[in-house]
């Protein structure tokens, strides 16, 4: 039986870890709060872009880079609407910069490991561009053994998602993708659904023909075939392109921090809950083993007497 000492060193180590723990609780439920308005407000948005430019794209035959003034490659739309065979894959993958929020980058790293194999059994290299710092280092051992290379990292996307870090981000894929470094990009993030669950989801970003409908599957309506550009489709475009691309981005970034922040209340909530069951057992622990010391005094004292009067 342990002695006193131990189990209230024990006891007193497991109430500061519960404070602990309900500190980082409540932080994230406040926190949590303000991503859930942020994520729910942006959707909208997201939604009626995406319908948007689908309509522009449905009415534009021809893309041409001929008239345009081309800056950087994000600017090169009819590059990035180009569709060509599959050798390389770049995986764009959400991750967070702190630990202790349950198994949400565990999820992600384990969806992430899973795409990479899937490609290498089909002889296409992985390009990984990771955000946060809780991605790198699990991703850069597990892969070493593939087909696989990590070329960006980005921090501060993943605590402070915005739309200036989500063109840095845009930029960097655009000039490998423009630059024929891969032929197809992918995030890899989580869909916030609520404070108890998300869910790992994997969104095809480039080429842009081949987006999924993750954000309008409930907007099935035919798109109109005509339109009338001022001042021209191919620099409209131009400016379309980028914004939708970055958009979703951001919304990626954004639905990975609620989805963040929920795992970490609920993983906190866990543990202050555990602790609390565990402060008991060490109470009852603790209790028992006084009462033996008691016990066990008394009697030595009653021996002792004895011993004497014999």
């Amino acid at each position: 039986m342990a002695n006193l000492k131990d189990i209230k060193n024990r006891i007193s180590s497991v109430q500061s870890t519960k404070k602990i723990t309900r500190a980082m609780k409540m932080v994230a439920a406040a926190k949590v709060k303000k991503a859930e308005n942020t994520v729910k407000a942006s959707r909208p948005f997201t939604n009626e872009l995406t319908i948007v430019f689908k309509k522009l794209l449905s009415s534009v035959g021809t893309y041409t880079s001929e008239t345009l003034k081309i800056k950087a490659a994000v600017d090169n739309y009819p590059k990035l609407l180009q569709v060509r065979p599959i050798s390389s894959a770049g995986l764009l993958v959400i991750t967070s910069n702190k630990g202790l929020a349950g198994a949400y980058n565990a999820n992600v790293i384990r969806e992430t490991i899973a795409k990479v194999k899937e490609y290498n059994d089909q002889g296409i290299k992985c390009i990984l561009f990771i955000i946060g710092q809780k991605g790198i280092g699990p991703l850069t051992k597990r892969t070493k053994n593939l087909n696989c290379e990590i070329v960006k990292t980005y921090l501060t996307a993943a605590s402070e998602p915005s739309p200036e870090i989500a063109r840095t981000i845009i930029e960097d894929i655009a000039e490998y993708y423009v630059s024929e470094k891969i032929d197809k990009i992918e995030i890899i993030t989580t869909r916030f659904k609520n404070m108890m669950t998300y869910r790992v989801e994997n969104w095809e970003v480039l080429p842009l023909q081949g987006i999924n409908d993750s954000y309008d599957r409930l907007h099935d309506n035919v798109f109109e075939s005509m339109m009338i550009f001022e001042p021209d489709m191919h620099h409209i475009l131009q400016k379309v392109v980028p914004m939708f691309i970055i958009n979703i981005v951001y919304q990626a970034l954004l639905e990975a921090q609620a989805s963040e922040l929920a795992s970490r209340m609920t993983a906190m909530s866990a543990a202050t809950n555990n602790a609390e069951k565990m402060l008991k057992t060490l109470s009852v622990e603790y209790n028992k083993t006084r009462q033996f010391a008691i016990t066990q005094e008394i009697i030595e004292v009653v021996s002792g007497a004895n011993a004497q009067q014999a």
